[in-house]
């Protein structure tokens, strides 16, 4: 029976789950993107996400409780000296999920998580101010406009 049982084991002991988590969650505050399993990046998220805020504030407090998680001062500096500023304004969800479909050897269901602001292709939302050309030829005329003016010069 699982009353109660709120989070994904991930068929592993308490202590190699929390270790992988821990190491996952340093690669990716490295490296900003990593590929692994569905189940795995919904627990990451888990751990990564509350990181992340705690982060916005950097005393040495906040520092000591990222490392209690991390065990890695890199991940640490890189953690409050490059993504901590980028997420500065943004209220929560620092991260995405990308699914990239099965394994072929035991067809899990693979992924990518990534941080949301370090991702060129999605983060740079500029809207392009575009105007709508109509077929009848509206103010700027199109081709009709074209021969009239050649025709004027004329």
């Amino acid at each position: 029976m699982r009353h109660g049982k709120k989070f994904n084991h991930l068929g592993r002991k308490t202590a190699h789950r929390k270790a992988m988590l821990s190491n996952m969650a340093a690669s990716l505050i490295e490296h900003k993107r990593i590929n692994t399993t569905l189940a795995k990046a919904k627990a990451l998220r888990g751990v990564v996400e509350p990181l992340i805020t705690k982060s916005k504030t950097d005393s040495t407090h906040s520092r000591r409780m990222a490392f209690k998680v991390l065990g890695n001062k890199y991940a640490v500096t890189e953690l409050f000296r490059e993504v901590a500023p980028k997420v500065a304004d943004r209220p929560g969800g620092y991260t995405r999920i990308i699914r990239t479909g099965k394994r072929l050897g035991d067809n899990a269901e693979m992924c990518m998580i990534e941080l949301v602001d370090f991702n060129e292709i999605y983060g740079t939302e500029t809207t392009k101010k575009t105007t709508r050309r109509s077929r009848r030829g509206g103010k700027a005329g199109g081709a009709k406009a074209a021969v009239e003016a050649k025709k004027e010069e004329e």
